[in-house]
């Protein structure tokens, strides 16, 4: 009896989840851009807390903003991440035979972690301060923003569903039974900041080849060191991904789109001093 109520409550929040990351990333699709005022427009760091109020509503309220056609692929979304989560204990138990990248995958993970996020979130903030670089700017603050909303979001579900955690011993993988394993924080975070880096620098596919790169290994690492199962991952990445695209649509300034430089390829000029008879050659990539 107690297996079969913890399996329809289960079935229930994962169903409620999926809807939720879902709804969530598509509302940043079609999130309209604010209309022109005549009043000078805030600055992002005068709104850092008031749009993270704004994220957590729409976050939230995203479900009730479903619409018919969105079943085509919510319900399959659904039955995939369900037939994952029943199937973690047998992928938890093949991974855990291998030992040799537990080490490995736990330094890789550290990337990950909030104080790895926040840090590179601030180097942004700050050299976009010091060589007035608004793009730079804008990418720390939103990364920042995205963190702490995925750290609400992560914490809420971890407490809801109390998911055991690997090697919580024989009664791993439950629900709702004192655990912190669902969905995965290290990968929500880092996706929600990989993806606004990504949105940034939609014009450097090397940067959006990093930061993805990036988001993919410490979500692999978590599930290969044994700290998250597979569902986990996938949940926290697909939250994370939702999370970071709705902060850069809401809160984007396009000006900054408008007067970035399309070269994708650092630029080559010739120099040449007659008076101080000095040549040579200078390189520029806007970063």
């Amino acid at each position: 009896m107690l297996s079969n109520r913890r399996s329809h409550c289960l079935f229930g929040m994962v169903l409620l989840f999926v809807i939720l990351a879902a709804a969530f990333s598509a509302s940043a699709q079609t999130s309209p851009a604010p209309p022109p005022t005549p009043s000078p427009t805030p600055t992002l760091e005068h709104e850092f807390f008031k749009n993270i109020w704004r994220d957590q509503k729409a976050i939230w309220t995203s479900p009730f903003h479903l619409e018919r056609k969105d079943a085509k692929w919510a319900i399959p979304a659904g039955v995939g991440f369900m037939a994952l989560v029943t199937t973690d204990r047998i992928t938890g138990d093949e991974i855990g035979e291998a030992d040799r990248q537990v080490a490995m995958s736990r330094h890789i993970s550290n990337l990950g972690s909030i104080y790895s996020l926040a840090a590179g979130a601030g180097s942004f903030y700050l050299i976009g301060r010091a060589k007035n670089n608004d793009r730079a700017r804008e990418t720390g603050l939103l990364s920042a923003e995205a963190i702490i909303d995925s750290v609400i979001v992560e914490g809420v579900l971890k407490g809801v569903t109390q998911r055991g955690r690997p090697l919580d011993g024989r009664e791993r993988s439950e629900f709702f039974d004192g655990g912190s394993s669902f969905p995965s924080g290290h990968s929500t975070q880092t996706w929600a900041v990989a993806t606004v880096i990504a949105n940034e620098y939609r014009d450097r596919p090397a940067v959006q080849i990093a930061a993805y790169g990036v988001a993919t290994a410490v979500s692999v690492a978590r599930f290969t060191g044994h700290k998250h199962y597979l569902s986990d991952v996938v949940a926290g990445s697909a939250m994370g991904w939702g999370i970071g695209r709705y902060v850069y649509h809401a809160h984007h300034r396009s000006s900054l789109t408008d007067s970035v430089t399309k070269s994708k390829w650092p630029e080559i000029m010739p120099e040449y001093n007659r008076a101080a008879r000095q040549y040579g050659v200078a390189l520029t990539w806007n970063f």
